[in-house]
């Protein structure tokens, strides 16, 4: 509508003067050699009118023609660089079709058309991870890394080259260029922290990590959650040093004060110093977020001159900060035993012996062996066999006898957590791998209260069943487009996981086994006891 109103304004004015012009008639002169001309000014404003426009049509007849073959070579290249384009647009459909052989010859053809440009040199790469070409691939992303305007893209897909080849170290040196070329970018500071973190570098994860916070990557409650993580592991590792791994424990104390281990180590390393109160102060906050037994074990002995006695008082006191909670009741009889307190074991056991687990069952066989009902101290035995298991430090369907402040398989930082491992594989018949991080290598660990007797580990062999983890599927090709979810998880830099002997379970144990044989004069009281009840009766020797 404006340019409407525009247009008729500028009409009407060109009326106006051409109307003006006509009203005032007058006569022009031109003397010119032996030649003189007059002329009206209406005709003389026409004639200068056409003699410009030829002149405009003229010069531009004239540079057409002197431009031609240079506009002649701009239209085939521009014809060139229109095909090689429609090429990368068919080369890209058909790889996210799935047809190799197009998209194979859709890249021959645009690196023949469009040679030099970044998508072409993308759709060689995702053609050539297609085809499992390796070379091919990291030629290509070598050629974007070169390049300013591709090369986040060519680092990363060096990267993930480097993880699907298991090359820890090619994909780490990609990852940390990455990262010093754009801190803000996730996958990359993700990346470098990850690896510092499975070489045991925690300072260097703590720089990482602190990069990641000024580039806004982080949002402030991760931020806080991770570096607390980090700090404790860091404690742990100069644990010797105790000043420092005390400094370095409290500050991840303040950061995340739910944080077990973090809470577990300060109430250990305070309770040394002397500072009891302040100890029970943090480990007391950590019990109402998140009640653990190292929490229950750290309180119980805050003052280690304590009778066993005083140490079940403490307990006590702890478990009536969070009423209702399973661990409570569990450390009260651990504590009450230990005490010799039979009467409040037992009243801290019965309201979970109505579905036990395999810590209560064992609880209870301990409490009525203690009793000298052994008989009952069988029975709970039979019984710990198929109770529910209990919680336990699990990440990536490891379980781990302590805090790991790292996956050994995937390499997360903060992956533990203290859950029931068979909610995460959701078939109780399948156990998961339990492992002891001390010699990093997969062992049959202890999950149940371990009498002193040098017969417990072959106890717990006889119980645990370890199912071996299926075989890894061989790596299919990833792209660097997809998501960081749908590509195959990355193989972890840290030492890989040990596939452990299979374990015969045992079968079923019969709740009364018969007499049992008189240990004092050596005669035997009935049939001898399979070799299988011999171990679980060992346990209580």
């Amino acid at each position: 509508m404006i340019r409407v109103l525009v247009f008729l304004v500028l009409a009407g004015l060109l009326a106006l003067g051409v109307v003006w012009l006509a009203d005032r008639p007058g006569q022009v002169a031109i003397t010119w050699l032996d030649y003189h001309i007059d002329l009206s000014v209406m005709v003389m404003v026409v004639a200068i009118a056409v003699i410009v426009i030829a002149a405009i049509v003229f010069w531009s007849l004239v540079r057409f023609f002197l431009r031609s073959p240079q506009l002649f070579r701009l239209a085939l290249r521009e014809r060139k660089r229109r095909k090689g384009f429609d090429a990368i647009s068919c080369g890209l459909i058909a790889i996210g079709a799935g047809d190799a052989r197009a998209a194979q010859r859709y890249a021959a053809l645009a690196d023949k058309s469009a040679a030099g440009e970044s998508l072409a040199l993308l759709l060689r790469a995702q053609t050539a991870q297609m085809n499992g070409d390796r070379a091919g691939a990291e030629a290509a992303f070598r050629a974007m890394a070169e390049r300013t305007d591709t090369r986040l893209l060519g680092l990363r897909g060096l990267f993930v080259e480097a993880q699907r080849h298991s090359d820890p170290v090619a994909a780490r040196l990609a990852a940390e260029e990455a990262a010093k070329v754009a801190p803000a970018l996730a996958w990359a500071g993700q990346a470098v922290l990850e690896f510092r973190c499975a070489a045991g570098d925690w300072e260097g994860a703590l720089a990482a990590l602190e990069e990641s916070r000024k580039s806004g990557a982080l949002d402030r409650a991760v931020y806080r959650r991770r570096r607390a993580v980090l700090l404790t592991a860091r404690a742990i590792a100069e644990e010797d040093n105790r000043e420092t791994a005390r400094a370095l424990v409290l500050d991840a104390t303040r950061l995340a004060p739910e944080l077990v281990p973090a809470a577990a180590l300060a109430g250990r390393l305070l309770t040394e110093a002397g500072e009891r109160r302040k100890a029970a102060k943090i480990i007391e906050t950590a019990w109402k977020a998140n009640p653990h037994p190292d929490l229950a074990d750290a309180y119980a002995h805050l003052r280690l001159s304590d009778s066993a006695r005083d140490r079940l008082s403490r307990v006590q006191a702890l478990a009536r900060i969070a009423p209702g909670q399973h661990e409570g009741a569990l450390a009260i009889a651990r504590a009450a035993l230990d005490a010799r307190e039979f009467a409040a074991a037992r009243s801290a056991l019965e309201p979970l012996a109505a579905e036990p687990t395999q810590r209560v069952a064992m609880l209870m066989a301990e409490l009525e062996e203690l009793e000298g009902d052994a008989g009952r101290a069988r029975e709970w035995m039979a019984r710990a066999l198929n109770a529910a298991l209990d919680p336990a430090w699990t990440a990536d369907g490891i379980v781990s006898d302590r805090w790991l402040p790292v996956s050994p398989v995937s390499g997360r930082l903060d992956a533990f957590q203290w859950k029931v491992p068979v909610a995460e594989l959701g078939d109780r018949d399948r156990m998961p791998v339990l492992i002891d991080m001390a010699p990093r290598r997969a062992v049959v660990s202890e999950a149940l209260p371990q009498p002193s007797a040098p017969a417990v580990e072959a106890s717990h062999e006889a119980v645990r069943e370890v199912v071996t983890p299926p075989p890894a599927s061989p790596p299919q090709p990833v792209s660097v487009m997809a998501a960081p979810a749908a590509s195959p998880a990355p193989p972890s830099p840290i030492a890989p996981r040990r596939t452990p002997p299979p374990i015969m379970p045992l079968t079923q144990v019969p709740d009364d086994p018969g007499p049992e044989p008189d240990t004092e004069s050596g005669a035997e009281l009935g049939p001898p006891l399979p070799e299988g009840w011999q171990r679980f009766r060992q346990l209580f020797r």
